[in-house]
């Protein structure tokens, strides 16, 4: 398996990718996105390739400057998605993700990686858990309308 940053040439592939993690997104939505990424001193895409070449799996990674939920440094590496197909996941590939995302970190001044997971996702959880990260809290997040304002 093959790791490798995102490029020009792979963002058809990654943008393929991403909306089977998001899929309530468009396509020209994310490759948009991606463009965006590629371009972004602040900002890192890898992606993992089986042995035939095939594109199987990305981590998205962004520096945060600002508060991030029970971290103490800035900047805070932080995991914004990562998605292996089905048919690669529990050989590690997520793992060896996930480490090129540290390292990428590192390299940008972090002393800290962070991410989230929803709160009834008890898999992202699990996988979270047993790479090496801690729970540092839980919310419940809240909305309302406000009458007369469209939207």
């Amino acid at each position: 398996m093959l790791i490798a940053t995102l490029a020009k040439e792979s963002l058809p592939e990654f943008t393929s990718l991403t909306l089977e993690l998001w899929p309530e997104c468009s396509y020209g939505e994310e490759y948009r996105n991606a463009e965006r990424l590629l371009r972004s001193p602040n900002d890192a895409v890898f992606l993992a390739r089986a042995p035939d070449g095939a594109c199987i799996a990305f981590i998205q990674l962004s520096l945060r400057h600002d508060y991030v939920e029970g971290t103490d440094s800035s900047p805070v590496g932080y995991v914004e998605g990562i998605y292996v197909q089905p048919n690669y996941r529990r050989v590690g590939v997520a793992r060896r993700l996930v480490q090129a995302g540290e390292a990428w970190c590192r390299e940008h001044g972090c002393a800290e990686i962070a991410s989230d997971a929803e709160i009834d996702n008890a898999g992202s959880q699990a996988f979270h858990e047993g790479i090496g990260f801690e729970e540092v809290n839980r919310v419940v997040c809240y909305r309302k309308r406000l009458a007369g304002k469209a939207g």
